[in-house]
């Protein structure tokens, strides 16, 4: 395949090759694309340098599958000229509700691809992917009914100047000089930000939202979920609070077994200090980790559990890659 990636020389973008690297992904050319400003800089794949070209003036119809890792604006503009000559897979929000894009998770709904009307593929928010992966085995055993969900995000899921800006605060900080937030809306070393993205219906902010309605997208219109997001002072993975109300009896047993065997999916769940997965733990990993998991003491039909995951690999690039590989085994 001949593979485009823009928005290469990101966050996102350096970790789609890495996991392309990984995989050994069947790559006859690749492309590395970025704005001007990075055009003409080089990267390295496989030990060998890639010169970065011009989004601009790039020919799509060169490659087979173009990924799309450089926000929402890019994605508005250029994946419509990219998706009429190559299959886009689109990293942003953009097209994420348009009913004709398919919404993928390949181990929740690869089958999925199959309704893809305009050749572009999105990938849903990092937080969405971590949910839904642990939500699937679940709900096909005992039907979800409601979630209930608080996230507690890196400070990578804004990009990288927020994650600079994190190691700036806290050097600030623990000088005792004074701190000007840049990136957030208060200072974020030390600290935790109930407000990610920006407001939108009823007190929700648009983050919260994103998790509500990809969530019914992917999994099933009738689960009914909320969410409040915080951004901690993390720099790589996302962790997220879950209570899971059901429709059917369920037991604590059949809960950890079927996470365990889960595509994707790890259970690390021992009752004493230091049992569980903390952020800094999954970073780096491609698996959600699963932990906590108790019944809800004050609801027999639900039960609390603790996820966490790397929101640039599982998220982000890796979720990517494997849309790339559902695209070409059901193709």
């Amino acid at each position: 395949m001949n593979i485009a990636i823009v928005g290469a020389t990101g966050n996102v973008g350096r970790k789609i090759l890495e996991v392309l690297e990984k995989k050994n992904f069947p790559i006859e050319d690749l492309y590395f694309v970025a704005s001007s400003k990075s055009a003409g800089s080089k990267l390295k794949f496989k030990g060998k340098d890639i010169e970065v070209e011009n989004l601009e003036n790039f020919d799509f119809s060169k490659a087979n599958i173009t990924f799309f890792s450089a926000g929402g604006k890019i994605s508005e503009r250029y994946v419509p000229i990219a998706a009429q000559q190559s299959v886009v897979i689109d990293n942003s929000s953009f097209f994420r509700m348009d009913p004709d894009v398919p919404l993928i998770v390949p181990q929740v709904n690869s089958n999925h691809i199959k309704n893809m009307k305009k050749n572009i593929i999105a990938n849903p928010n990092c937080s969405t992917a971590q949910l839904v992966i642990i939500l699937k085995p679940l709900h096909d055993l005992f039907k979800i009914k409601r979630v209930i969900i608080s996230t507690y995000q890196s400070t990578s899921g804004a990009g990288k100047a927020p994650m600079d800006e994190l190691l700036e605060q806290t050097k600030l900080s623990l000088e005792s000089k004074k701190i000007v937030s840049k990136n957030f809306t208060k200072q974020i070393a030390f600290n935790a930000i109930p407000h990610i993205d920006m407001f939108a219906d009823e007190g929700y902010t648009k983050e919260e939202l994103k998790m509500v309605n990809e969530t019914k997208k992917i999994l099933d219109k009738n689960i009914e979920i909320t969410a409040t997001c915080v951004r901690i002072p993390v720099l790589v993975s996302h962790a997220e609070s879950i209570n899971i109300e059901f429709e059917n009896e369920f037991t604590i047993e059949k809960i950890r077994n079927a996470l365990n065997t889960a595509e994707g999916c790890v259970v690390i769940d021992e009752r004493k200090d230091g049992g569980y997965i903390t952020p800094l733990e999954a970073e780096g990993k491609n698996e959600t980790f699963i932990s906590r998991i108790r019944k809800d003491n004050s609801n027999n039909k639900a039960v609390n559990l603790w996820c966490v995951s790397d929101n640039l690999l599982r998220g982000a690039a890796l979720n990517s890659v494997e849309i790339a590989e559902a695209y070409i085994k059901n193709k």
